[in-house]
């Protein structure tokens, strides 16, 4: 019996632009092709989709009649590690960080391309199905080297590496969630937690000590990937530097 298609879910107040994303999505899944896509014309009706349905990926407009776009991703990052791709009008790097801060996985700005909007669930739904937190004990490896999370040992090819604590942290952030930008904001939470100060210069300094520790090259790094404005993200797989 062939599998169930993929659930996706998109919540947008425009006729137009559901069946528009109705079309492009019709074929979306990346192993299987087919997928079900539902749709919502408010946030509310949104969220409640989300919650009964479960679905794999949700497409979410910000420019909702009845609650901010902002506000229903936020909701449904609370019980649901589905991911959320956001679509607006907007092209502010702030609003951008905002959207990531409130849970969202990737930003594509109107008008937008089918084709794009297409690969980019697509890789979404891939990363979601990679990238499953590690496990406390486990080992991650990337390049020559490995990471063992429960020891809190780095070794390149079988030498151990010195990262003081809040290297350690920024890096153990980072590797919880490979292939997704982190925004500075998320990290500085997670290595300094409640304490105040300017989150991307504290970052820019110690992503710097970790790429000179871990990048074979650490002017053009693999595997921790900035994204200007933003954030970082790792890589396990690495990326060609240009």
């Amino acid at each position: 019996m062939p599998d169930a298609p993929l659930t996706l879910l998109v919540i947008d107040d425009e006729p137009q632009i559901r069946r528009l994303l109705r079309h492009a999505l019709a074929d979306a899944d990346p192993e299987s092709g087919a997928a079900r896509v539902l749709e919502a014309a408010t946030g509310r009706e949104g969220i409640d989709l989300a919650a009964a349905e479960a679905p794999a990926l949700v497409v979410l407009d910000l420019g909702l009649p009845d609650l901010a776009g902002i506000d229903v991703c936020r909701e449904i990052r609370r019980w649901s590690s589905a991911p959320i791709l956001v679509l607006s009008a907007r092209h502010a790097d702030t609003e951008k960080a905002a959207l990531l801060d409130a849970g969202a996985d990737d930003y594509l700005t109107k008008p937008f391309s089918p084709v794009e909007l297409r690969a980019r669930v697509r890789a979404l739904l891939r990363r979601a199905r990679a990238a499953a937190p590690p496990a406390a004990d486990a080992v991650v490896r990337f390049g020559d080297l490995s990471v063992d999370l429960r020891l809190r040992r780095v070794e390149r090819a079988g030498r151990p590496l010195h990262l003081t604590p809040t290297e350690w942290a920024l890096l153990k952030a980072l590797l919880a969630h490979p292939r997704r930008t982190l925004t500075h904001r998320q990290l500085f939470a997670a290595v300094w937690g409640n304490a105040e100060g300017d989150a991307p210069q504290y970052l820019r300094v110690y992503v710097g000590h970790l790429r000179r520790k871990l990048e074979a090259d650490p002017i053009r790094p693999r595997h921790i990937q900035t994204e200007p404005g933003v954030g970082y993200r790792f890589e396990p797989d690495g990326v060609t530097p240009a």
